[in-house]
């Protein structure tokens, strides 16, 4: 369906098989009728977990419990069910007075006594490969919805005699799913503490984690310390005894250890150890900054290569440049990279001294 383009470029290279649901008048809709398109790929002696994509929050040890369980107990069907103070929305969890599962029965489906229950269907399930294709052949549409639901796969093998069990989850924020943008920042603020409080076990000061955005992706060296409104992103590695400070944006960059880093931002680059970038520096794509090097306030680099204890204090644009070793760089220096067609690189040799105010017209050496 919509945005399904962008979900296969994520897992390309994967051994995974997507079906599209079809859509339209004549087609019904629902949970059933989703897991009904992968039926031709389910195994009969397999174990099939099913999964939402709107579920995010779900850990992989929750579902190797939850496969665990499935096993050991012999069940046919095990549901991921979690008690909740607030059950609205969700399939309720009906048991008998000896706490064996009867059914689930979908909110809108509930009867008045079935509403007060605090146990709910996460939507998260386990089947044997053989009785879930059976069951699947068997449901129907006659609901509220008009949908096939997955839930009746459950009250299907039951009646028949097969065993259902449930595995009931620690953490029933695990199960939050998202249906509004307003669920969908609760989600990021839970996902964004995880990854934080990871970071902090491993030896990462940061000083305000829910004002600090790092991606999963990114590794960050131990006692480096990260500021409030830092944004790390995508394939992102920071040293060790780094500081980050704040408002500071990187992304797909690699930094070496005892960096410092100010209210800047840093694309695609790399800067090896010793550095100081900032306040108010911008490394554009491909650049890289050696050893001891100091980029300082409102300076810009892009496409450019600077050698080790050269240093551009303020207000410079390198571009499309081989800058040596103990260079100098003056404020308002500009490399003129671009004549309005093509662009040209400029070599600043070992040691020069370029004056503030120069414009280095490329190609030139």
């Amino acid at each position: 369906g919509h945005g399904g383009e962008k979900v296969r470029e994520q897992f390309e290279g994967f051994d995974i098989v997507f079906k599209t649901q079809p859509i339209g008048e004549n087609y019904p809709y629902g949970t059933g009728y989703a897991v009904m398109q992968a039926i031709d790929y389910i195994e009969d002696n397999s174990i099939v977990v099913i999964l939402y994509g709107d579920t995010p929050l779900i850990r992989s040890e929750t579902i190797e419990q939850l496969m665990k369980s499935h096993k050991e107990n012999k069940y046919d069907g095990t549901i991921l069910t979690a008690f909740l103070e607030d059950p609205t929305g969700y399939g309720r969890i009906v048991r008998d007075e000896l706490g064996n599962i009867v059914k689930i029965v979908e909110h809108k489906d509930a009867k008045s006594e079935e509403i007060n229950i605090k146990e709910i269907n996460s939507g998260i399930y386990c089947f044997n490969g053989k009785l879930l294709k059976y069951a699947l052949g068997k449901i129907n549409n006659d609901n509220a919805q008009g949908e096939y639901y997955i839930t009746d796969v459950i009250k299907i093998l039951k009646d028949e005699g097969h065993r259902i069990g449930a595995y009931v989850i620690d953490d029933p924020l695990e199960v939050h799913g998202i249906n509004s943008r307003v669920q969908l920042a609760f989600c990021e603020k839970i996902m964004r503490k995880r990854i934080n409080e990871e970071y902090m076990m491993k030896g990462v000061t940061i000083i305000n984690p829910e004002n600090t955005y790092i991606e999963s992706s990114v590794n960050i060296g131990k006692d480096s310390i990260i500021y409030p409104g830092t944004i790390l992103l995508g394939n992102t590695t920071i040293g060790e005894d780094c500081i980050i400070g704040e408002n500071s944006r990187i992304e797909n960059s690699n930094i070496g250890n005892k960096v410092e880093i100010y209210s800047s931002t840093i694309t695609d680059s790399t800067i090896d150890d010793d550095c100081h970038i900032g306040p108010y520096a911008h490394l554009r794509p491909n650049s890289h900054i050696g050893r001891n090097i100091k980029i300082g306030n409102f300076v810009e680099v892009k496409n450019s290569k600077i050698g080790d204890n050269s240093k551009a204090g303020h207000l410079a644009y390198i571009g499309d440049a081989d800058v040596g070793k103990n260079v100098n760089v003056g404020c308002g220096v500009v490399f003129v990279n671009y004549n309005g067609h093509s662009k040209f690189r400029t070599l600043i040799e070992d040691n020069a001294f370029i004056g503030s105010n120069s414009s280095l017209v490329a190609p030139v050496v």
